[in-house]
């Protein structure tokens, strides 16, 4: 299976295309003065922008992903969290790697994402991958939004700048598999979630 190609079921089409209905906006927040690294979306309490603009939010708007308020992260956020820090091996090289950065589930309770396990959890990634998971699944697997491969940076020309990635040798519905199949919800060039109540 070809991990990286698009994604076209009906399903997660049609969750992207949903608006945020039924969000409890908490405050007005400022989208932050450094670069956004991360767009979250769909039923979450805190924003600080306002809708997709298609003419400046292209690639959002090439993946067919729909707003009306979201939340950005910077890196400075991410970097401010508790980081958790996880050696899975890679199925590109067959080797082992350090990977660090906070849980996912960190970042989505900041932004007001709701709690409950059966919330969906659409992640896009720049090339145009996208999967869907639950809240269960991201705490079973203990997800973390790595910002750091082997201690350094992950670069936005490799496979950052941010990878939704777990520690699959350590989990056993996983281990068991070949390597190429462990990753199938851990999407590297991480720029967009959604959360989307059950």
């Amino acid at each position: 299976m070809n991990k990286r190609q698009f994604l076209t079921s009906a399903a997660v089409l049609s969750a992207t295309a949903a608006p945020a209905f039924g969000s409890k906006r908490v405050r007005n927040e400022t989208c932050p003065p450094s670069p956004v690294i991360l767009t979250i979306s769909g039923t979450i309490k805190r924003h600080n922008r306002g809708a997709l603009d298609p003419a400046f939010d292209q690639l959002l708007a090439k993946h067919q992903v729909k707003f009306s308020e979201a939340y950005g992260v910077d890196l400075s956020l991410l970097a401010g969290m508790k980081a958790v820090t996880i050696k899975p091996t890679t199925e590109y090289d067959s080797r082992q790697h350090t990977f660090s950065g906070p849980l996912l589930t960190d970042v989505l309770e900041h932004v007001g994402a709701p709690s409950a396990g059966s919330t969906q959890i659409l992640m896009h990634a720049i090339d145009g991958y996208a999967v869907m998971t639950t809240l269960d699944t991201v705490r079973s697997y203990r997800f973390i939004v790595a910002t750091q491969m082997d201690g350094k940076p992950l670069p936005l020309s490799g496979v950052g700048p941010l990878w939704a990635i777990y520690d699959a040798d350590n989990i056993p519905a996983l281990s068991a598999k070949p390597l190429k199949d462990r990753f199938e919800l851990s999407p590297w060039g991480l720029y967009h979630l959604q959360a989307i109540q059950a």
